[in-house]
């Protein structure tokens, strides 16, 4: 097996890298030559050695594979290609003499970008992998560009929802490392939920983008009068009907920003959580007395992990409960009654949640 790579004179433009997998050194040797001149080569003799090659080079180009080969078949070799991503940024050909349907289909819906059926035109085969090459070299240059405007519009958007959670801060002391646990609370429980219930599952995308929307769930609270919003002892009726109106001013706060500020799933997020962080499962929370399923399964997670930090973090109006107690608290509805997924979910971490917790405050 030939692994050397051909490399070009000194100070000529870089090769690319093609990747040759055929059990056949025959087979290898002659689709070598055709792409010797213009390619580094590299070979694999079946298909544990093209995924191990895979990892070693990331230089790699495009891979001509062979379908039918000892051990690892070309089929299981798009397969952890698709498992690993690299099927989205490597172009693979397969490079066959059959002509069984179902197989060259699986191929393609595993990510191959052509069928190469032998035999073959050798300038169509050379003309073929070039354009496809560029293609995939210009798409991933282009989702590159991307990501790093998308990278650089997340960096705002944490930074501008950081700035309003430190205005919250200033207007309420206790509530500046509150809206940073609940964050990371947030994400915890949300993760457990999306792993536990296919129903509910997110991407890790989404999820951050939720535990970041949640850092402005009380922003309403900037509206609140002082003597309402750190009163020391207990609210009277019309002082909590007051406080409870922190949920629609927190989405009036988010209406008056100029759309194209924040990310629009952020912005939605935010501006769901903000209004419905304080409904409850059997329709006893507030502003609107949603229950059940039409609370939002993001919403009704900031709402366990806020009641949670609440009860074991000091208020003016109460010392912080040991987490024991707050747990019982939570599970023998003394704060309202919660959706039984998201409890189960809260109980099953509850041990990444402490240390979370205890990070946070540090």
């Amino acid at each position: 097996m030939d692994t050397s790579l051909n490399v070009g004179n000194t100070g000529a433009k870089t090769k690319d890298t093609i990747l040759i997998a055929d059990d056949m050194e025959m087979n290898r040797e002659i689709l070598a030559e055709y792409f010797r001149k213009d390619y580094n080569i590299l070979e694999a003799g079946n298909g544990v050695e093209v995924v191990s090659m895979l990892m070693q080079h990331p230089e790699v180009n495009a891979v001509l594979l062979d379908l039918m080969m000892p051990g690892m078949d070309g089929i299981e070799v798009l397969k952890t290609m698709h498992e690993t991503g690299d099927i989205l940024h490597i172009p693979v050909f397969i490079v066959t003499a059959s002509n069984n349907d179902q197989t060259l289909a699986e191929a393609y819906k595993l990510g191959a970008v052509d069928i190469i059926s032998k035999p073959f035109t050798k300038n169509f085969f050379q003309n073929r992998v070039a354009n496809i090459i560029e293609l995939y070299r210009n798409r991933n240059e282009m989702e590159s560009i991307i990501d790093d405007q998308i990278e650089r519009f997340n960096k705002m958007n944490r930074s501008m929802i950081e700035t309003l959670a430190s205005v919250i801060e200033f207007r309420d002391c206790e509530s500046g490392e509150h809206v940073k646990r609940i964050s990371g609370i947030t994400k915890i429980i949300m993760t457990k939920v999306s792993e536990m219930y296919p129903e509910h599952h997110m991407s890790k995308q989404e999820i951050d983008k939720i535990a970041l929307a949640a850092i402005l769930h009380d922003v309403g609270k900037i509206s609140i009068p002082d003597g309402i919003l750190n009163k020391p002892g207990r609210l009277t009726n019309e002082e909590f009907d007051i406080m409870k109106l922190h949920t629609v001013k927190g989405c009036d706060i988010l209406e008056s920003m100029p759309r194209g500020m924040m990310d629009k799933d952020i912005y939605d997020y935010c501006y769901d959580i903000c209004r419905h962080h304080h409904e409850r499962w059997d329709g006893k929370g507030y502003p609107d007395k949603l229950s059940g399923d039409d609370i939002s399964i993001w919403s009704q997670v900031v709402a366990v992990a806020d009641v949670y930090d609440a009860l074991i973090s000091p208020r003016v109006y109460k010392k912080a409960f040991d987490t024991e107690t707050a747990i019982n608290m939570i599970f023998n509805g003394e704060c309202g009654t919660f959706n039984p997924k998201i409890l189960q979910a809260f109980k099953d971490c509850l041990d990444k949640i402490k240390r979370e917790t205890a990070l946070a405050s540090l």
